[in-house]
């Protein structure tokens, strides 16, 4: 169910954001990083908007206080239809769904790349180039992550794409064949 509520109110807020032209879903994204940031330093706000005994009126006028004036207008009115459709709780979501869309509209990959080992500076940029080369995007946002069960090789996921070469896999997967010729 949270899926489609991100969906449904993400989709609307890209929209929205693209009818105003393409810049302005980047001007938004930025915002929604600033409102993000708000968040997770005044974790005393989101237990208020989450508080089932405040009225929701209560909680759409600290909206309009703490945010009109600091975010566009959008993005208050956004953020007053989510607080008023009681729908706080998926802003998170929301906003994940929206940053999703605008950098898939921009051609931004976001690639996990994990390695048994720490990868150099460079091997990290010969990774990302290829990625490019190989992925379409434009650009990359890279994430590199170290597990030494692996083994070796990597395993790098791009949205739900996964591409797994480690050795841990190899292993795995004979130990299968292998059990498989035996049993057979």
């Amino acid at each position: 169910m949270a899926k489609l509520v991100s969906k449904t109110y993400g989709e609307a807020l890209f929209e929205a954001a693209m009818e105003s032209g393409e810049d302005r879903a980047g001007e938004i994204l930025e915002e929604i990083s600033a409102v993000r940031k708000i968040l997770a330093d005044n974790p005393r706000f989101d237990e208020l908007m989450k508080h089932p005994g405040i009225p929701k009126q209560e909680k759409l006028q600290v909206v309009d206080t703490v945010f009109r004036g600091r975010v566009s207008e959008e993005l208050v009115n956004f953020l007053e239809i989510i607080v008023s459709k009681e729908r706080y709780r998926d802003l998170p979501a929301v906003f994940d769904y929206f940053t999703d869309k605008v950098k898939e509209q921009k051609k931004i990959g976001i690639a996990h790349v994990t390695t048994a080992q720490e990868l150099s500076d460079t091997q990290k940029s010969a990774v990302e180039s290829k990625l490019l080369e190989t992925s379409g995007y434009k650009e990359m946002e890279m994430y590199f992550n170290t597990d030494a069960s692996l083994i070796g090789g990597m395993v790098i996921r791009i949205g739900d794409r996964v591409v797994d070469s480690s050795i841990r896999t190899k292993l795995d997967s004979l130990t299968k064949q292998l059990l498989q010729i035996q049993l057979g």
